[in-house]
């Protein structure tokens, strides 16, 4: 499967797009974003557990990276509540499962073979740092070589944002919405922006992003 595959193209998926399949686990569905190969692929996913759900237990063969959109996801390492920040890498193994539910937005087999550190953040409950622009504060994730991953928090007071893609971008509206390029994006919209682009955006109710860049050159 090929789906959303050229990277060099421009994409967004709002929550009025999203169209759910059904996995191979019971109750779990998924909204595919990008998604490049079959059952195994390089993929990035918003995946709807219902309560009580779960997963076998697997490997990850390329690593896996995801953040709690809402419930709780859990795995035998622990309980990961809404706003976590995960990062599992290439080799490691768990069995998903969920009490309340939950949705996560999850990235897989895009890890480097060197980028080998776990890590867990609950966003939620670490503070954020100004940036230096009016209104917007940032709390970074991860960085491994030009790949950064961050969260941004924007105030309903802060200037238009303008950010590069340097080396190609998504970003997940987390909370509230923004605006970009005429039209209003709400919360659970994701876009994918091409190397050496620029993302200029406003957001005049407030918002929360998740900002990956730099994972998607050559």
């Amino acid at each position: 499967m090929r789906l959303r595959a050229e990277f060099d193209r421009p994409e967004t998926v709002r929550p009025d797009d999203y169209v759910w399949t059904r996995s191979p686990a019971g109750g779990v569905d998924r909204m595919m974003l990008d998604r490049v190969g079959d059952e195994v692929a390089r993929a990035t996913t918003i995946v709807r557990f219902a309560p009580g759900s779960r997963f076998d237990p697997h490997t990850h063969g390329g690593g896996e990276e995801f953040l709690v959109l809402e419930g709780v996801f859990s795995d035998e390492t622990g309980d990961y509540p809404v706003g976590s920040y995960v990062r599992n890498p290439i080799g490691t193994t768990h069995r998903p499962h969920t009490d309340p539910g939950c949705t996560i937005l999850v990235k897989l087999h895009q890890f480097s073979a060197a980028d080998t550190d776990p890590v867990c953040i609950d966003t939620r409950n670490v503070p954020f740092q100004p940036i230096g622009a009016t209104g917007v504060e940032v709390l970074p994730l991860h960085r491994f070589g030009s790949e950064d991953v961050r969260m941004l928090r924007l105030s309903p007071e802060a200037d238009p944002l303008d950010l590069p893609m340097s080396g190609g971008g998504e970003i997940m509206v987390v909370d509230g919405a923004v605006h970009l390029d005429g039209e209003t994006l709400p919360a659970g919209s994701w876009l994918r922006r091409p190397p050496e682009t620029r993302v200029r955006m406003s957001a005049p109710t407030g918002a929360l992003i998740w900002v990956k860049t730099g994972h998607l050159a050559g």
